[in-house]
């Protein structure tokens, strides 16, 4: 299986904006949007532009599945968040959340040169959470009542793993999972 995390492109928009808009992928999700293709454009020639976010898909064997971003990426203070998901079910459940996990992290912490790296995470999505702890990643605390969705408030899960953390653990993992390809910002 040829693991890849490929730039988007201009062709990659009308794929994103269908995942970005299944109920599946948005329940774990701040926002429930009705995008537009135009919207989809502003959105892609915004982020191009802006050097805090990179945005990957995520291929399989040539194959889109997925979509992958580090966000808030603070230069200064070296720290960013990460946020992906699988979309294609075909590809749920085979490990490779774990795989593209390791890989970012050290990417993140090594390219990149961050020392920190957080998620948000709604409450209820408890694998989002136990793939995080597993890696390392800890708990920093809840923001509660954070997200107004579908007419309740949920609280959001915030957590992170820094660098130092990571290099005390990678050990048990860099050697388990293949080494996938991640297409460089330049």
């Amino acid at each position: 299986m040829q693991i890849a995390l490929k730039k988007v492109t201009y062709d990659d928009l009308e794929q994103i904006r269908q995942w970005r808009m299944l109920p599946e992928i948005t329940k774990y999700m701040y926002t429930d949007p009705i995008i537009t293709p135009e919207q989809q454009v502003k959105w892609y020639e915004k982020n191009k532009a802006d050097p805090s976010v990179k945005y990957w898909i995520i291929n399989v064997d040539s194959i889109s599945i997925g979509l992958l971003c580090l966000t808030n990426i603070d230069y200064q203070n070296n720290h960013c968040s990460l946020g992906h998901y699988i979309a294609d079910d075909r590809f749920k459940g085979k490990g490779l959340a774990k795989i593209i996990e390791v890989n970012v992290y050290e990417y993140v912490f090594y390219s990149l040169k961050m020392n920190k790296l957080w998620f948000e995470v709604l409450e209820f999505n408890s694998k989002a959470i136990s793939l995080h702890q597993k890696f390392g990643s800890e708990v920093e605390g809840i923001l509660r009542e954070h997200i107004f969705k579908n007419g309740e408030y949920f609280d959001v899960i915030r957590m992170s793993i820094t660098k130092r953390k990571w290099e005390t653990i990678r050990n048990q993992f860099i050697n388990t999972y293949p080494i996938i390809e991640i297409e460089d910002y330049v």
